[in-house]
């Protein structure tokens, strides 16, 4: 049973390898779930969805399904200690037994991650890059954000 321990963690430049290599690609192997609430602004990462972690437990069912091809499926907040986490954490438990639901074979070779460092430690290195980044607010971020 995967625990917050034993989750796998992604750096931002590892991420940002994956996004520019299939940056072409009609249908991604990947795909980022950010899960900020109402720190939901400054910025988010090019072809992220936000899924506010507020709404993960109404959401889980149809994420699941949209997720489900997928090799790779990558969780962050702002900080990635947190809802990040936890939010990979609920998918990775809760997967399986809705696809079976749905009457799916669950995915076996998918990969979860949490974005090491959040969208914070992101945006600090890629904020600016628009291939990787939109809506970036520079004076969000500055003084300590």
């Amino acid at each position: 049973m995967a625990t917050i321990a034993t989750l796998q963690r992604i750096s931002a430049k590892s991420l940002s390898e994956k996004i520019l290599e299939e940056r072409e690609a009609k249908d991604p192997t990947f795909a980022v779930i950010d899960v900020r609430d109402d720190d939901y602004i400054g910025g988010h990462i090019k072809g992220s969805t936000n899924i506010p972690s507020q709404q993960l437990d109404a959401m889980m069912p149809t994420l699941v399904r949209r997720l489900k091809d997928k090799k790779t499926v990558v969780f962050h907040c702002a900080l990635s200690q947190q809802r990040g986490p936890s939010a990979a954490l609920r998918y990775l438990r809760e997967r399986d037994e809705a696809l079976r639901t749905l009457g799916e074979t669950p995915a076996e070779d998918q990969t979860v991650y949490v974005l090491d460092r959040g969208f914070s430690g992101w945006q600090e290195v890629y904020g600016e890059d628009e291939r990787l980044t939109e809506g970036y607010r520079k004076e969000l971020w500055v003084d300590g954000y």
